[in-house]
């Protein structure tokens, strides 16, 4: 087992592109922590400069409390799974497995005997004597996790290993990358874009955007109560229902979210009225999930919004529900961009060195993106102003009906203008 400490980690490619920006994150022994987030986050990058792939720029990585900057990739210990897979086209699968073994010098009735027994735990005991290009791309990813697996390393990187793979075939090798790692004990960091592997998999997840680490926790942790609404909209299977409202204690009495034609009251005994109350006169983004929303009759008295319903999609399992409430939705807050290149070295802004000193002065332009961010939110800028609820395998209306529909208060995600959660400290 091994792990792995990230120090200020900074990733700038040549033309000055921001990959990863300054994140800090930790590994412990013999932990499954994934790194997920959408294409082009630097979660990939993140994983190469573990490997050794990648120089990190600023910061400090330290493997088993040993400073790794300057390691070469074969000192560390490291096995690496790409989304590909990389075998060698021209050696059996036996001879793909065994290539670590045999390039450690092991001893070849050893080497025989371990090939032998792992091919049979992943299942591919009988294409030993095939070649790579007669594997379906299941088969080829199990070869990869065998030649990973087979010289016992203290670390697993996984680079989205399953992402080529149909639906039916990706449950089954997250079932078994699962049971496998688990089994040896060793420490892995997963890389994937996919929210089911991600809650299915970790022990921990660490969720990425524009290089930045927006959270970190366990599935429970980060799905019931994530840190950003960025990370609540994106650990969410549906589009999570994202909402203005304005805040005001009428007489101090209770805390009243105001969304124009509906509005919410949180009571004291809420442990979030208090900080909620902190932003009264202000607006507020209020988050709900698909299934914190469920269909009532006009007579219900609790929480609730009330409308049309505009359109019914059938999932199969389950029905989602489009209900034209009058409050317009509004864009998903992300952090500033940092990332874009830059034109050459002019004014001295060129080079790493420039690169900081524009990371450090740029609060002005922050400040002017969380104010149009403000402005966003008060005019609504997504395309209809449906909330979207779940439903189950039968619909409770049909399209045209009028429509009424219980608010979990519960689990209502409170925001900020710029996407910060503003509940009380959760760990």
């Amino acid at each position: 087992m091994s792990s792995v400490v990230l120090d200020k980690v900074t990733k700038v490619y040549p033309g000055d592109y921001l990959a990863v920006d300054r994140l800090s994150l930790k590994a412990e022994n013999g932990e499954f922590l994934v790194l997920l987030g959408p294409s082009g986050c630097g979660k990939s990058t993140l994983l190469r400069m573990i490997a050794g792939l990648e120089e990190i720029t600023e910061g400090d990585l330290w493997l088993d409390g040993q400073l790794a900057n300057h390691l070469a990739p074969r000192d560390r210990d490291v096995a690496m799974v790409f989304q590909n897979g990389a075998l060698y086209p021209h050696r059996t699968v036996r001879g793909n497995i065994a290539f670590p073994l045999e390039i450690a010098k092991s001893d070849p009735a050893q080497v025989r005997e371990r090939v032998t027994e792992l091919s049979k735990a992943l299942h591919i005991d009988e294409t030993l004597d095939r070649r790579p290009g007669t594997l379906s791309g299941g088969q080829r990813q199990r070869v990869a996790m065998g030649r990973a697996i087979v010289r016992q390393p203290k670390l697993f990187l996984m680079d989205e290993p399953l992402s080529n793979l149909d639906a039916g075939m990706r449950t089954e090798l997250r079932m078994e990358i699962s049971a496998l790692v688990r089994s040896l004990n060793v420490t892995t960091i997963y890389v994937t874009h996919d929210q089911v592997e991600a809650l299915t998999l970790a022990d921990r997840i660490a969720i990425l955007n524009r290089g930045v680490l927006q959270d970190v926790g366990t599935p429970s942790q980060i799905y019931n109560d994530p840190a950003t609404a960025f990370v609540a909209a994106f650990l969410n299977s549906q589009q999570l229902n994202l909402l203005a409202a304005r805040v005001h204690t009428p007489q101090n009495q209770y805390v009243l979210l105001d969304f124009g034609p509906h509005r919410l009251t949180i009571p004291w005994s809420d442990p979030r009225a208090y900080a909620i109350s902190q932003h009264t006169g202000g607006q507020v983004l209020v988050g709900m999930r698909p299934d914190g929303l469920a269909p009532v009759p006009e007579s219900y008295e609790g929480p609730s919004f009330f409308g049309r319903v505009r359109a019914l999609e059938y999932h199969g399992h389950e029905w989602l529900a489009y209900i034209e409430c009058g409050m317009p939705a509004v864009p998903v807050p992300e952090p500033p961009d940092r990332r874009a290149k830059t034109n050459g070295d002019k004014n001295g802004s060129g080079g790493l060195g420039g690169l900081v000193r524009r990371m450090f002065s740029s609060r002005d332009e922050e400040r002017e993106q969380q104010e149009q961010v403000g402005q966003n939110v008060g005019s609504g800028t997504h395309r209809r102003s449906d909330i979207i609820v779940r439903l189950g395998g039968r619909p409770a209306w049909r399209a045209g009906d009028a429509a009424k529909v219980a608010v979990d208060q519960a689990r209502l995600m409170i925001f900020t203008p710029d996407g910060a959660r503003i509940d009380p400290p959760r760990r």
